[in-house]
């Protein structure tokens, strides 16, 4: 996808988010500002008439289809409505609609608004604090898959697959892991015999319907948002049909090297069996996935290199620590 956060586009993108701001009845004396750019860039409008701040959202050309996105508010908008998940409610503008969008550079960029969220990130440097809270996340999980297995989707419900080909096989939604950056050829070699491994591991667990389904797929820690004891979940918009347990996978996302992740799945799989069952061929898979998933990561800062996220990851960095975590799981498999 290349490069696209720059200090112009974002500009360009805050411009835009204040032209649409009234179509969901913000004042003009709204001020916006930008909260985080990973996939999309995210920002915080304060309008004086309004109690609440509104965050808008703008999504990243070329990864969702506008059926795609409106079929995550669709999923949010259920959960909300059985109380699966405290998670932000999305805004509709005056017009009903879930979406909005600007022309920039040519291109149309699409724009949506949720209710504001209270809660605090979790610090990924609080182990005790961590452990505590996945045990809660694990129940949340829980509630998740249950939801989805139970779920009647509506006919026009369309979100992305997240399967072996489109993580980090022939298809991959967020590139090859092959652009790794800083990936020698002894290193590439390393994850070439852990891929194939992963592969043959995921196609025996399968993806029948206890084990694949809707899932969240990105429930990391940046994600959470923490408020006594209770935990809100924050951006589905990467959700879609993918291994259940993956989700635990997605949330040690950029802490795949702690020495506490065992704590952690420890954690989340007595928070997860307070709600429903976990079968051993589960449990056995949380390392094949979380290796998973952190090629997955592997891949996505090499196409998004220009965020903080990516640069905080260490760039060419993260790429050596796979390789590293990669040698570590090939000597247990």
């Amino acid at each position: 996808m290349g490069v696209l956060y720059s200090d112009d586009f974002i500009a360009a993108f805050k411009q835009g988010v204040e032209q649409l701001a009234p179509l969901w009845g913000l004042s003009p004396q709204t001020q916006v500002r930008l909260l985080t750019v990973s996939e999309n860039a995210t920002f915080r409008a304060d309008d004086p008439e309004r109690n609440t701040p509104v965050i808008f959202r703008v999504y990243r050309p070329g990864y969702h289809t506008r059926d795609e996105i409106e079929s995550e508010f669709i999923w949010i908008e259920a959960l909300r409505a059985e109380g699966i998940v405290t998670t932000p409610e999305p805004l509709r503008t005056r017009e009903g609609s879930y979406l909005a969008s600007f022309i920039h550079a040519g291109t149309e960029r699409y724009v949506a608004a949720f209710s504001f969220l209270q809660g605090k990130e979790l610090n990924p440097e609080d182990e005790q604090d961590l452990t505590k809270a996945f045990g809660v996340l694990g129940e949340i999980s829980a509630r998740l898959h249950a939801h989805a297995k139970s779920w009647h989707r509506p006919a026009n419900f369309v979100r992305k697959t997240w399967d072996f080909s489109t993580t980090i096989g022939e298809r991959p939604h967020w590139g090859p892991w092959q652009a790794a950056l800083g990936l020698e050829p002894e290193g590439e070699a390393t994850l070439r015999r852990c891929i194939s491994v992963l592969q043959r591991r995921v196609a025996a667990y399968g993806m029948t319907p206890e084990r694949f389904g809707l899932i969240h797929a990105d429930l990391r820690v940046t994600n959470l948002l923490v408020e006594g004891d209770q935990i809100g979940v924050i951006d589905f918009d990467d959700c879609g049909f993918g291994w259940f347990i993956y989700d635990f996978a997605a949330a040690v996302s950029f802490l795949e090297h702690k020495p506490y992740i065992p704590l952690l799945a420890e954690a989340w799989l007595e928070g997860y069996r307070r709600v429903a069952p976990v079968a051993p061929e589960d449990v056995d898979m949380i390392p094949d996935f979380v290796m998973l998933r952190r090629i997955m990561m592997t891949a996505w800062i090499a196409g998004h290199s220009e965020t903080p996220s990516a640069r905080e990851a260490g760039l060419a960095a993260y790429t050596q620590g796979t390789i590293e975590l990669a040698e570590r799981y090939l000597s247990t498999r």
